[in-house]
């Protein structure tokens, strides 16, 4: 098992009674805010001399918000572009926290089963082209399910959201006419639909609007015990979202990673007869350089802890864990980071 050490510029992880509390303060993607609030909460409990805090507020704000230096760090599940990267001189850091599924999650009373959606019907929905829940192109391939002669509404994001980047990097992928019309990114030009903020406003509003069709991370699917869909992969398989499936979509972004990797990976539409096709890392931004080496090393502490102990509360809570394998990338990673003296912040070390 790996022990935390921490260098003599980040002794404030060995803060004792009477000792100033480091606090720490996040923003960003909703994507993860169900998992992070958990790992907060277990964490500020359990070692007194830090105070961690997140804010969900999207991708696109915790990325602004990080850039602009507000917070300590960041969360987004849209990794930075390299043209924003170079706007703040290169200095942050992708690590990826969990795994995730966004889920076609729809209102249709008086419908059990699960309905079934091709990469062809949901971009044709999404592009407003089908508009009619028993609409030809979905009733082939729910045969048997009684669909109702009812409005499709489209729901997606309002804020600038790495759902929303999941979820239209996936369309751009499987529709070349929503690539050319609409393309990927955290915040689009949607051809239909109402905007909700936040994973919870979409899923509040589809909720309450019978008809609704949107997409959320998993997690809030499940908490909310609402309906959602199977996808069509690339093998031709219909996939229930679930831990497993995610878990397939990542295992072939794997091959191709290495202890050097830029952890900006797309596993959206991955090969596999077993892969969920709009699957995702959500990342935690972090800076190569801080110029509090006290805040730096219980940073690395609390992310160290939150990709090996803190991995044990994905599955209960809708996220899927880590690779192993990743780890020993990441601790390298974590090592890198440095104080103001060009110091390493934190280090860890096989017992």
């Amino acid at each position: 098992m790996l022990r935390f050490i921490l260098t003599a510029t980040a002794a404030g992880a060995l803060a004792g009674p009477g000792m100033a509390q480091v606090r720490l303060t996040g923003a960003g993607a909703t994507f993860p805010n169900i998992i992070y609030q958990n790992w907060v909460l277990t964490y500020n409990q359990r070692f007194d001399n830090v105070q961690l805090n997140y804010q969900s507020i999207g991708s696109g704000g915790g990325i602004r918000q990080f850039s602009d230096r507000t917070v300590d760090f960041g969360g987004s599940d849209a990794p930075m572009t390299d043209s924003a990267i170079a706007a703040i001189d290169g200095n942050v850091l992708h690590i990826p926290a969990v795994l995730g599924a966004v889920v076609p999650t729809y209102h249709l009373r008086g419908i059990t089963e699960t309905v079934k959606f091709t990469p062809q019907v949901l971009a044709g929905i999404f592009l407003g082209e089908i508009t009619k829940w028993n609409d030809a192109r979905i009733a082939s391939v729910n045969p048997g399910l009684a669909l109702p002669n009812q409005d499709v509404l489209v729901v997606h994001r309002s804020d600038g959201s790495g759902t929303t980047y999941v979820w239209t990097d996936y369309l751009a992928k499987v529709s070349p006419a929503w690539l050319q019309r609409v393309g990927r990114g955290t915040s689009v030009n949607w051809p239909v639909g109402l905007g909700g903020r936040g994973n919870e406003g979409v899923s509040a509003t589809i909720r309450q609007t019978p008809g609704a069709l949107g997409y959320v991370e998993l997690g809030y699917a499940i908490i909310n015990r609402q309906q959602y869909g199977q996808v069509q992969n690339k093998a031709g398989a219909f996939i229930t979202p679930s831990l497993e499936s995610v878990t397939a979509a990542a295992a072939g972004a794997m091959a191709d990673m290495g202890p050097r990797t830029d952890f900006r990976v797309s596993i959206t539409d991955p090969p596999g007869p077993d892969s969920y096709p709009v699957s995702s890392f959500t990342w935690i931004l972090i800076r190569k350089t801080y110029p509090d080496a006290a805040k730096a090393g219980e940073l690395m502490r609390f992310l160290w802890w939150a990709v090996t102990e803190g991995q044990a509360q994905a599955p209960r809570l809708g996220y899927a864990p880590l690779p192993q394998a990743m780890l020993p990338w990441i601790r390298t990673r974590l090592e890198s980071v440095t104080g103001p003296d060009n110091r390493p912040a934190w280090r860890a070390a096989g017992n």
